[in-house]
């Protein structure tokens, strides 16, 4: 039993890992209707991808400047690099200045919300003790009235007997 559960376990993992991979593609795709009687070589056209937009800090690198020549684009100039530079530093100094201002936002708000947290466990504290109060009250009033209860039930047991007693006299 043990065997087969291991082997369909096994083929349920396999078979998932084979459909999660994607299918390989071939680097130099060759052109299907090109007639075969050409001579030329196929020329395999390939965009790299720019770095500048796919960069996450945003900083542009010597590989933009690559990619824009590669693509027909003018260099940029020293200038121009300088500026894209600036402006990304800017951008990154506006960014750190946004995050430090919803810092300070979150702190505040986080001190706030501790200090309503204790205040509203202040709070519950002297409920359960405004409860235990009413509790031991309940309790304590209870049990007088269990006491008036036996204390009259015990001057009418009193009473009966002695009226019991007296009328009994008579009779003799």
């Amino acid at each position: 039993m043990r065997v087969v559960f291991a082997s369909i376990l096994t083929l349920s993992l396999a078979s998932q890992m084979v459909w999660a991979v994607e299918p390989a593609q071939p680097a130099n795709p060759q052109p299907t209707a090109a007639p075969a009687t050409t001579a030329q070589p196929a020329v395999a056209t390939t965009q790299k991808p720019q770095t500048l937009a796919a960069n996450k800090t945003g900083f542009a690198t010597a590989n933009a400047t690559q990619a824009s020549l590669e693509n027909g684009e003018k260099p940029l100039t020293a200038e121009q690099i300088a500026k894209n530079k600036a402006q990304q530093d800017a951008k990154v100094k506006a960014l750190v200045k946004d995050q430090a201002t919803r810092l300070q936002q979150l702190e505040k708000a986080n001190l706030e919300a501790l200090a309503q947290n204790q205040e509203l466990q202040l709070k519950n504290d002297n409920l359960g003790v405004q409860v235990q109060v009413l509790q031991s009250e309940r309790s304590a009033q209870m049990f007088l009235y269990g006491a008036a209860t036996i204390a009259v039930g015990v001057l009418l047991g009193f009473l009966i007997a002695s009226y019991v007693y007296t009328k009994r006299r008579r009779q003799w």
